[in-house]
């Protein structure tokens, strides 16, 4: 692949705005970033003008079941193929593929295998798909009580032990974790996670207050899609929401599908939350891109219907996609398209721990996505393939 030069309207990264910028491209990564007029396009590079797109960083997806009728805990190769195509069409250039609470045998198969695809991934040319950079662990260390619609069956206590088991099916590549923090067990799960460098957020939880301020201090830093499977916030006993919202050392994420929550609970999040702390998710299951049916959540099956995600009642996951969420939330929230694209690309990856995403600038991995002014997706680049 020899060296590309992009131009565009203008470019966030997304901490600044760049007018007319020229973006090199060479060898998958970003060689050189600069305004137009401070920098003269080599004569070999191959120039692509996108006229007035907008160039954003990729999205990052922290949190996602499945899509295109796939679901991350199948062994179906042709399944994630299909998958990561459809993200990489919304704009997203990597992903976390998320468990779902299941019997103990099946989580430790699927981990194995979500392991070799990450592993294969990194072998793979660029080929236009979203790239798995790491599981999310949801379950099976979550709240009887708050499990939305996890088997209750197969929920576990949390215990070093069990946590090391699924780290070990996983092969090290586990690098984020949702628990609850009030279950027996739990704080030293959290330190051993923490200190493994694996993200641990809180949530499917009946928390309170101060026991969620003792998962922090044991090295929670980030919250799962904060009010839905959460103990509800009281004005005079906070609880674990109170925690979320007020402490600036957690981020936290939301599905802002217009359906888990209300727009006003959304506004109220992105003002208690702000700009750096703010993580979009599309918490996404198999029936993403599909029409209304039944489909597969882990081992559950669900029913999709007028863009909600259902099982027995209960929301079940979502068929957001990362796209359709930062559009939301500059209706929601009123936030303009650079902040909203924060929340989906930079934000997600300081949440997880992934240095080189999120953030376009020299030596970055060329993960872009090709953006008209309202939002719209017009082109994915993924590794500096699909110019």
């Amino acid at each position: 692949m020899g060296m590309t030069a992009l131009t565009a309207a203008c470019l966030y990264n997304p901490l600044e705005r760049i007018e007319r910028p020229v973006v090199l491209i060479e060898k998958g990564a970003i060689v050189k970033l600069a305004p137009a007029e401070e920098m003269q396009v080599p004569q070999q590079a191959r120039l692509v003008d996108l006229a007035d797109a907008v160039l954003v960083p990729g999205f990052v997806d922290i949190h996602i079941h499945g899509s295109a009728d796939h679901d991350v805990m199948e062994n179906n190769a042709s399944g994630e193929g299909a998958m990561e195509c459809l993200l990489a069409r919304h704009g997203v250039t990597s992903y976390f593929p998320t468990t779902v609470t299941a019997p103990l045998d099946k989580t430790l198969s699927a981990l194995e295998h979500l392991a070799e695809l990450i592993e294969n991934s990194a072998q793979r040319p660029g080929d236009g798909r979203a790239r798995p950079l790491g599981i999310h662990l949801e379950g099976p260390f979550i709240s009887h009580l708050r499990r939305g619609v996890h088997p209750p069956e197969n929920l576990l206590p949390p215990t070093v032990e069990s946590f090391d088991r699924f780290w070990q099916a996983a092969r090290g590549h586990i690098r984020m974790i949702t628990i609850a923090p009030e279950l027996p067990g739990a704080l030293e799960v959290i330190a051993e996670a923490a200190g493994r460098g694996v993200c641990v957020s809180v949530g499917h939880s009946d928390a309170d207050l101060f026991t969620t301020r003792a998962a922090v201090a044991a090295g929670a830093r980030h919250a799962t899609h904060v009010f839905n499977a959460m103990r509800p916030l009281g004005h005079r006993d906070p609880g674990i929401i109170g925690e979320v919202l007020t402490d600036a050392r957690l981020s936290a994420d939301i599905i802002a599908d217009g359906i888990h929550l209300a727009p006003e609970i959304v506004q109220l999040f992105l003002k208690s939350k702000g700009v750096e702390n703010t993580v979009l998710i599309s918490d996404a299951t198999a029936a993403t891109g599909m029409p209304d049916g039944r489909y597969r959540l882990g081992t559950l099956e669900v029913e999709v219907k007028d863009g909600a995600c259902t099982s027995n009642g209960k929301l079940a996951g979502s068929v957001l996609t990362m796209d359709r969420a930062i559009r939301n939330v500059m209706q929601f929230g009123g936030w303009a398209l650079a902040q909203a694209v924060r929340a989906a690309s930079l934000n997600p990856a300081r949440a997880a721990g992934l240095a080189d995403q999120g953030i376009l600038k020299q030596g970055a991995r060329a993960d872009l996505a090709v953006l008209g002014p309202a939002g719209e997706v017009r082109k994915t680049i993924i590794g500096g393939a699909g110019v």
